[in-house]
Formats: C-alpha cells, sequence, structure tokens
C-alpha cells in the first residue's frame, strides 16, 4: 500500500480549501488515502465533532466521506478531475464517534460507461461494512481537469 500525493498541495492561494481533504481546512476531514491494488482506502479517526446522534457518525458526514475517497479514485486511477452525478447509499449500521475509533473507507471503480465512472464505496468499523454507496462520476476531459481544477496528475509515494 502506498501513500497517494495531494496533487493540490500547495494551491491553497488559488482557492484549494476541500472540506474532504486539505490539511490547512480548520474544519475540514483532512482525510489521507492510499493505494492498495484497485482500491483507494483512507483510515479516519471520527471524533465527536463530526456526530449526528450522541457517539454516532453523522449521516451526512459518512455521504461526504464516500463522495470524497471516490474521487480520489478518478483522481488516482484515471487521471483526471469529475464531479458527482449520482450517489446512493445504503446506512447499514451506526458507525461510532470518539478519539479512539478509527474506521476504514474504501472505493473502487466498479464500471466504466463512456465520460461515467460508477464506482463503489464503503466505510468499515471492526471488520463490518456500516455504510455503502454506488457513485455515478462524470469524468472532466484531462484538459478541462488541467485549466478549470489545476489538476497535475495524482502519484504515490515511492
Amino acid at each position: 500500500m502506498k501513500k497517494i500525493i495531494n496533487p493540490w498541495l500547495g494551491l491553497e492561494s488559488e482557492g484549494y480549501n476541500c472540506f474532504g481533504c486539505a490539511p490547512t481546512n480548520k474544519y475540514g476531514l483532512k482525510m489521507e488515502f492510499y493505494e492498495d491494488g484497485d482500491d483507494v482506502v483512507s483510515y479516519w479517526n471520527p471524533s465527536d465533532d463530526y456526530q449526528g446522534w450522541l457517539h454516532t457518525l453523522h449521516g451526512g458526514i459518512q455521504s461526504t466521506i464516500m463522495d470524497e475517497i471516490a474521487m480520489w479514485v478518478i483522481a488516482r486511477k484515471l487521471q483526471t478531475s469529475g464531479m458527482t452525478t449520482r450517489m446512493e447509499i445504503k446506512f447499514r449500521k451506526p458507525v461510532p464517534t470518539g478519539p479512539d475509533v478509527k474506521i476504514e473507507v474504501r472505493s473502487h471503480i466498479k464500471e466504466m460507461k463512456r465520460n461515467f465512472a460508477i464506482l463503489d464505496a464503503a466505510i468499515m468499523h471492526g471488520g463490518e461494512v456500516c455504510s455503502e454507496a454506488e457513485i455515478t462520476y462524470f469524468c472532466f476531459p484531462k484538459e478541462k481537469a488541467a485549466s478549470d481544477f489545476y489538476f497535475r496528475g495524482c502519484n504515490v509515494e515511492e
């Protein structure tokens, strides 16, 4: 498993402040990502700041986490940027929050249909799937990703 290098680091002056992955967003999730075969994976500590119900991760935050990791699959595996066009979520079990809780988030491309990538994503805790989503992304042409979204390619650390 190799850590994925954030291709937007250093672009804070251009406005990079993503709620999901910007390390400098004081309210953000500050997620980091790793390549594991066909999957992109993230390990994250859901603090009580993100709870909906008592010590339970808010469903909107769960949705954001799965949407975010899907974008990182697009960046790493397809070397472009894109946007969510559809997201179907199944909340199966509560996701706990707290200082000692660590969750695993995984996503991969299930299918490609021209410019659309259909991805599976899941949030797991204790080896069990708590939430899962099927996400459809419209993938921008590489030129548009570069000119409009400052995408310069997405590599992994050696």
